[in-house]
């Protein structure tokens, strides 16, 4: 068995994901999978094995002294794919890609454009850029615009753009991004809002951005962009709340609250196995002002002070001194195959109960329909009440966020 071909070669071992992910439905254009089982991912990742390379996973290749998260990294397989997929490029499109990683997703979005098309990716960080340059001309994509500049001001050199993508968690829709996106263009971004983050594909308008596609994801978030806030509600901060700069919360009137007694509210909703329960999230975000994300450290969650569904990262709402958040519980009998569990709350606080039984309400009105998923409309800042369409609206410093419930 030659080099090649055999098991363990970079060819035999991207085929295999990629044959994963589409079994997973992780990849479902013919397109991205032929451009994923042809470039080389390896060859972007010098410093992974191939075994890790070819892993459905992330990659630091720049790590982040100052905090958990990295500064830049190789994104997950299957986001790759998903945001590609998203994407819908063509061939002879112009492309924008806002953070270059390692260069490897602007090597796939050179291969899926073709020779006509033209490929632009930017970073604010110089040795990101010197990495994905070097990756790129060592793969035969010296044909690739790299960039080192703020990724929020895009690319106007290279502008307009039929498509944009971008690899970081954007706060906010830039006006440089309005700039050089036409009407009838496509941006797939990484948003973020109410501590959360999901992929949204837009199609710009004259005025707007409307989604057409909206997806969990979790991402680096970009630097410079000063919307997001975060505080500890504990003495220990082992319990954290995240949230957005236009939102009212105050963690110092929360702090101690999970001392205070708890209420349980239960919906009656109930999920199985590894069914996603996100859209609970994106609903409380189009319903409830005070929505935020909870973060319960293990310490927390060990003593029973704090036991959110997900510790690391679940729905709460916040409101003056009171805050409820979101939990599930084991409602296994030995006939459920596989194991259910049932969707609730905990409240603390003054209005802990009624948080927590107003967070069940969007928790059964998510059970009515679990695969809807709301339409994001975004709007350049400072337009008009009358002239954004119906639903909740978020303001943020180059944009109006608005979310509506279908």
């Amino acid at each position: 068995m030659n080099a090649i071909t055999s098991p363990g070669s970079a060819e035999a071992l991207r085929n295999h994901l990629v044959d994963q992910l589409k079994e997973a439905g992780g990849v479902t254009s013919h397109a991205v999978e032929d451009a994923m089982r042809t470039v080389p991912r390896d060859r972007f990742l010098p410093d992974a094995t191939l075994e890790k390379a070819y892993a459905n996973e992330a990659v630091t290749i720049k790590p982040n002294p100052d905090g958990p998260l990295a500064l830049s990294c190789a994104s997950k397989p299957t986001i790759v794919a998903m945001m590609l997929d998203q994407l819908e490029v063509k061939p002879g499109d112009r492309i924008l890609e806002i953070g270059a990683g390692t260069g490897y997703n602007a090597a796939l979005l050179a291969y899926l454009t073709g020779p006509d098309g033209e490929v632009t990716t930017v970073d604010i960080d110089a040795d990101v850029t010197a990495h994905a340059r070097k990756a790129l001309d060592s793969t035969a994509n010296q044909g690739v615009h790299v960039v080192t500049r703020d990724g929020a001001l895009g690319d106007s050199d290279h502008a307009p753009y039929d498509k944009a993508i971008v690899a970081v968690g954007a706060w906010d829709i830039p006006a440089a991004w309005w700039d050089q996106l036409p009407s009838g263009s496509r941006l797939v971004v990484p948003l973020r809002w109410r501590g959360t983050t999901y992929s949204i594909a837009f199609t710009r308008e004259a005025d707007r951005m409307v989604s057409s596609d909206v997806k969990l994801c979790g991402f680096v978030p970009m630097l410079g962009q000063d919307g997001e806030r975060e505080g500890t509600i504990t003495g220990d901060a082992t319990v954290n709340l995240y949230w957005d700069i236009d939102q009212p919360i105050d963690p110092t009137a929360l702090h101690g609250v999970l001392d205070q007694p708890r209420t349980e509210a239960w919906s009656g909703t109930t999920v199985g196995g590894y069914e996603s329960f996100d859209g609970v999230w994106l609903r409380l975000s189009a319903t409830e002002p005070g929505t935020c994300r909870i973060e319960a450290k293990a310490a927390a969650v060990e003593s029973g002070l704090c036991k959110p569904a997900i510790p690391s990262r679940s729905p709460a709402l916040a409101q003056g001194e009171s805050l409820a958040y979101f939990v599930t519980r084991r409602t296994q009998t030995e006939e459920d195959t596989p194991a259910r569990s049932e969707l609730g709350a905990i409240g603390h606080g003054p209005a802990g109960a009624e948080l927590a039984e107003r967070l069940c309400a969007q928790i059964r009105a998510w059970g009515q329909a679990r695969t809807a998923r709301p339409v994001v409309t975004v709007y350049p800042a400072g337009t008009p009440n009358d002239q954004v369409t119906d639903g909740f609206v978020i303001n943020k410093q180059d944009s109006r966020l608005v979310i509506s419930l279908v």
